[in-house]
C-alpha cells in the first residue's frame, strides 16, 4: 500500500463508500478485521480455560465446600465486570468513532498516560513471560502422565516409573518455535479454536473422572472448611489458603490480552458489544466448566484431592482416557502459549522496528515459496528473537517445576494490577467520573479489596515456593 499523504487522515485516503472505511481497509487505514463474537469468543475461551482449571479441586480443598465455591463466583463476578470496563476503553471518546487503541498499553497511555502505561507494560510481559514458563511446566507433566499411565499399565502397577521433566519440556518447546513463526495475532484464529475444543475435552474427562470417583464410593468427599488440621498443621492451613486464591485468580486471568482480542474483532456493530457478549459467554462457560471441575474433584478426593487434577488420579483406569484427557491439555497449552505470547512479540518486534528502522535484519522479509499456499514472509530478527525468547521460557520452566507454586505467584502478580486496578482507572478517567462519587468510591473499594485478596495469594504461593527448594535439586526433577 503506498503511503498516504501527511496531511490526510487513514479514512480520507480510503473512503470508498462514503462510511469512513473501503471494502479493504478498516477506519484507521489497517486491514479490514474479519473477527467476530464466536472468534473472539474462542480466543476468551482459550485464554481462559487454560492449565489453571487442574489446580482448581486442589484450591477448593483448601478452602472447603462455603468458601472454594464463592470465590469461584466472586473471582467470575470481578472478572466480567472488570473486562467491560476495559472493553470501553479499545476506542478513546467515542465508542464507535473513537481512536482505535491496539494494545492494552495503548489504552493505558490514552487515559492514564505514559508513566502509568510503563508500569503496566513491565507488569504485562513479565506475566506473559511467566505464563509461558507455567504452560510450559504443566504440559511436561501432562506429557509424563502419559509415559507413566502406558508405563503402569504395561508393569501391571509394579514398576514406579520415575520419569524426568526435562525431555518432555524440551519437546515442548521445539513446538513452540515453530508455532511461534506465525507472525500475527489475527493469523493464529485455527490454533485457538483447536486449543478451545482441547480445554473442552480434557475438562470434561476430568469432570467425568470426578462423577465416575464419586458414583464408586457412594459419597461426597471433603468439608465446610476445607482441609483438616492434622492432615496439615495451622500455619500450612493458612498459607495453602492463601495459595488457592492466586490459583484462582490465575485460572481467570486473561485481561491482560482482553484489547488484543478486540482489535481483532470487525465492525459494526461496536466492538464494545461484541466483546461485551463474547465476555459474558466466555465467563458463565468457563465458569460453570470450573465449579463442576473444582467441586467434583473436591468431591471424589477430599483432603486428598491433588495439584494437578489429570495427572494426579493415581492413574486409575480406564488409563488410555487419561491418557486421551493429558494429550488435549498438551494441544491446547501448544495454542494457549501462543496466545499469550503474541501480544509480547509483538511489543518487541514494534520497538526494534522503530529503534533500528535502517537494519536488515530486523526489518527484511524474506519470502518462502511454499507448494500450494501463499509464499510465507521469513523475518530473520523475528525467528531469532522469538526463538531465544521459548529456549529462556524452557530452562526456567526446567529449574523450578512447581506447578502450583508458580500458577499461585503469576495469578497473585496479575490479578489486581491488570484485572482490576488497570480497568477501573481507565473507566473513570474515560467516563471522568467525579471523584467522591458514589460510583467512584465503589469502584475503589472493588480495586481495594482485590489488592488485599491478591497480596494474600502472592504470599501463600511464596511461602510454597520457598518449602520446594528445600527439597529440591535443580535439573533432577522426576515424578
Amino acid at each position: 500500500m503506498s503511503s498516504a499523504p501527511k496531511n490526510l487522515q487513514p479514512h480520507q485516503v480510503f473512503d470508498i463508500d462514503g462510511q469512513g472505511a473501503s471494502k479493504c481497509f478498516d477506519d484507521d487505514g489497517r486491514l479490514k478485521r474479519t473477527g467476530t463474537f464466536w472468534t473472539a469468543s474462542a480466543h476468551i475461551i482459550t485464554a481462559v480455560i487454560g492449565s489453571g482449571v487442574l489446580s482448581l479441586a486442589w484450591a477448593t480443598a483448601q478452602l472447603g465446600w462455603i468458601a472454594g465455591p464463592a470465590v469461584l463466583l466472586l473471582f467470575s463476578f470481578v472478572t466480567y465486570y472488570t473486562s467491560v470496563l476495559l472493553s470501553s476503553c479499545y476506542r478513546t471518546g467515542d465508542s464507535v468513532t473513537g481512536k482505535r487503541n491496539y494494545t492494552y498499553m495503548d489504552a493505558v497511555r490514552s487515559n492514564l498516560g505514559e508513566a502509568k502505561m510503563k508500569i503496566c507494560g513491565l507488569i504485562q510481559y513479565i506475566n506473559l513471560f511467566g505464563v509461558a514458563i507455567g504452560y510450559t511446566i504443566a504440559s511436561s507433566i501432562s506429557m509424563m502422565a502419559i509415559k507413566r499411565s502406558n508405563c503402569f499399565h504395561d508393569s501391571h502397577d509394579k514398576n514406579p516409573c520415575h520419569i524426568s521433566s526435562n525431555p518432555y519440556m524440551i519437546m515442548f518447546g521445539i513446538f513452540e518455535i515453530i508455532f511461534s513463526q506465525i507472525p500475527d495475532f489475527d493469523q493464529i484464529w485455527w490454533l485457538s479454536i483447536v486449543a478451545a475444543i482441547m480445554s473442552f475435552a480434557y475438562s470434561t474427562i476430568g469432570l467425568g473422572l470426578g462423577v465416575a470417583k464419586v458414583a464408586e464410593s457412594g459419597k461426597f468427599r471433603g468439608s465446610l472448611t476445607g482441609i483438616s488440621i492434622g492432615t496439615v498443621t495451622q500455619t500450612q492451613k493458612i498459607w495453602r489458603s492463601f495459595q488457592a486464591l492466586g490459583n484462582i485468580a490465575f485460572a481467570y486471568s486473561y485481561s491482560i490480552i482482553l484489547i488484543e482480542i478486540q482489535d481483532t474483532v470487525k465492525s459494526p456493530p461496536s466492538e464494545k458489544k461484541t466483546m461485551k457478549k463474547a465476555t459474558l459467554l466466555s465467563v458463565i462457560v468457563t465458569t460453570l466448566f470450573y465449579m463442576l471441575c473444582g467441586c467434583m474433584g473436591y468431591a471424589a478426593f477430599g483432603d486428598l484431592a491433588p495439584g494437578n487434577l489429570l495427572t494426579g488420579f493415581g492413574f486409575y483406569n480406564p488409563y488410555w482416557l487419561l491418557d486421551i484427557a493429558n494429550a488435549a491439555i498438551v494441544i491446547h497449552l501448544v495454542g494457549a502459549y501462543q496466545v499469550y505470547c503474541q501480544p509480547l512479540f509483538a511489543f518487541i518486534e514494534k520497538w526494534a522496528a522503530e529503534r533500528f528502522p535502517d537494519s536488515q535484519f530486523i526489518t527484511k522479509e524474506i519470502k518462502i515459496p511454499i507448494p500450494g499456499f501463499k509464499p510465507y514472509n521469513l523475518n530473520l530478527f523475528r525467528l531469532v528473537w522469538r526463538t531465544i525468547f521459548v529456549i529462556i521460557t524452557t530452562v526456567i520452566s526446567m529449574l523450578m517445576p512447581f506447578f502450583n507454586d508458580v500458577v499461585g505467584i503469576l495469578g497473585a502478580f496479575g490479578f489486581w494490577p491488570l484485572t482490576v486496578y488497570f480497568p477501573v482507572e481507565m473507566y473513570i478517567a474515560q467516563k471522568k467520573i467525579p471523584k467522591w462519587s458514589t460510583r467512584w468510591l465503589c469502584l475503589q473499594i472493588l480495586s481495594f479489596a482485590c489488592l488485599i485478596i491478591s497480596i494474600a495469594a502472592a504470599a501463600g504461593s511464596v511461602a510454597g515456593v520457598v518449602l520446594d527448594l528445600k527439597v529440591y535439586k535443580p535439573f533432577k526433577t522426576s515424578y
